[in-house]
């Protein structure tokens, strides 16, 4: 819904299927950082667009569009769009108009990594929310965005239509289709049926068992990593056994990953750390993240480990979930490698927004004392997604450092990310951090989903990004 409808000042190119999506211009044709005091961005906003209600794009919404997310006292401050971006506005501490397509964003420290959260800060138009008695309940059923699809009928629960901006700004993302549905269907089986009786054209996250079916029947099954993995992340407090770094390796050396993978039909594949190998990011650890339940077995004995006295460990995991794949199977088949492998392994299931609610308290928190492992997928699309799951400074509330691990190399690489303005430099620096994330086994690195989707034969064009989001502007039907 978000880039159908939207546009951020800066938005993911979505244009490959072969590489990591990177960032590219939106709303704001450049952006940069004073070069002195580094904390000043300027953004310089792309001329002649249009709401699709027929307002213009120009600063004053920028600012009016931060000031709903921001700025309690503002008439158009909305909770819930507030709670919803959170992640990407607590890096702003100051904004206003330069001039008339100049917005100036101020950041509380040198961040380099603002852009990225600019990508997922979507412009709304401001005359739609007058126009609906300055009502957000209202605006949400004629929405108006700059982006390549218009919304002409919203039914709760039910479905989403648009139609093609044929004037979108720009001319290459013009859409192929006149018409798009978007029906939300929670049931994979349900799904699946959809597609093959040809109620739909296009289904995501089809069932793994049921791939072959959508195959014979001629249906295009299509797979293509993102940047998406699926760990556990690991306390490293004083009562979890896993702030022994010994016993962190062993957990990521007993499971059988390539049994994962089948168990999930081939969906997803093994993960060495955050990012696969090959990623610009992935750097050259030493710790290679694998299965070999001997040398498991040999750390927990060094950890002080055995057959009359195995490493027990409570994981916190969920029943199902946004990115969580199969958690009750896979959890079930991993307990099983981990047990032959010296642990003891106990799992607490609970349904996914009480899992994210556990997240986000952190290990230290009352309701998880007990817990040692919680298992939360999560994207590794941006550096801030790198820094903030292993600076010793962001455990929750203010990162997802979920475990409180602490070290000072990792520490210094963080920072360091942090204010590399420089590309080509943030990249080299962000090879080294996660090269010592692995090395020192912050998580266990379970798989890589591999975002299956269904298609119809009839569907043409499309191309799954290695991103969060998608392009369904060059999707077209034969």
């Amino acid at each position: 819904m978000g880039v159908t409808a939207y546009d951020a000042l800066v938005n993911w190119d979505l244009s490959r299927s072969d590489v990591a999506a990177t960032l590219r211009p939106g709303l704001a044709l450049t952006w940069s950082a004073d070069p002195a005091q580094k904390t000043v961005w300027t953004f310089r906003l792309r001329p002649g667009v249009t709401f699709h209600d027929g307002s213009a794009f120009t600063a004053d919404a920028v600012v009016w569009n931060l000031d709903k997310l921001m700025r309690r006292d503002s008439p158009q401050y909305d909770q819930a769009q507030a709670t919803q971006a959170a992640t990407w506005t607590k890096s702003i501490a100051r904004y206003s108009v330069a001039d008339p397509m100049t917005v100036q964003i101020e950041t509380p420290a040198p961040n380099a990594n603002l852009p990225y959260d600019m990508a997922s800060i979507f412009m709304s138009s401001p005359a739609r929310w007058e126009e609906m008695s300055r009502d957000w309940a209202k605006v949400a059923s004629r929405p108006s965005g700059t982006g390549p699809w218009v919304v002409t009928k919203v039914v709760p629960r039910e479905r989403v239509e648009f139609a093609r901006n044929a004037s979108y700004w720009d001319p290459r993302r013009v859409p192929r289709c006149d018409r798009l549905t978007i029906i939300p269907m929670p049931d994979a089986v349900t799904r699946v049926a959809a597609l093959l009786n040809g109620q739909v054209d296009w289904i995501e996250a089809p069932a793994p068992d049921t791939l072959a079916q959508l195959r014979q029947a001629k249906m295009q099954v299509i797979l293509n990593p993102y940047p998406h993995v699926w760990p556990y992340l690991l306390s490293c407090l004083p009562d979890s056994p896993f702030r022994d770094v010994r016993v962190r390796k062993a957990m990521n050396l007993a499971i059988d990953r390539d049994g994962i993978c089948t168990l999930l039909n081939k969906t997803a594949m093994p993960a060495k750390g955050m990012v696969p190998p090959g990623h610009p990011w992935f750097g050259t650890p030493s710790f290679d993240v694998r299965y070999d339940p001997a040398e498991a077995r040999k750390l927990l004995a060094e950890a002080g480990y055995g057959p009359k006295n195995p490493c027990k460990a409570t994981f916190l995991i969920s029943t199902s979930g946004s990115g969580q794949m199969q958690p009750l199977p896979m959890n079930e088949a991993i307990k099983e490698s981990l047990e032959e492998a010296g642990f003891a392994v106990t799992l607490q299931a609970m349904d996914w927004e009480a899992l994210r609610a556990r997240r986000r308290a952190g290990a230290a928190a009352p309701e998880n004392k007990g817990g040692h492992a919680l298992n939360n997928s999560l994207g590794t699309a941006d550096p801030t997604a790198i820094i903030q799951v292993a600076g010793s400074k962001l455990v929750p509330p203010v990162g997802i450092n979920w475990g409180h691990f602490r070290d000072a190399e990792t520490d210094a690489l963080c920072e360091a990310v942090a204010v590399a303005f420089d590309p080509a430099e943030q990249t080299a620096l962000l090879a080294k951090l996660h090269t010592r994330i692995v090395d020192r086994a912050l998580w266990c690195f379970v798989v890589h989903d591999l975002n299956p989707r269904g298609l119809s034969p009839r569907v043409k064009g499309f191309v799954q990004a290695q991103s969060w989001q998608q392009d369904l502007t060059t999707v077209d039907l034969i």
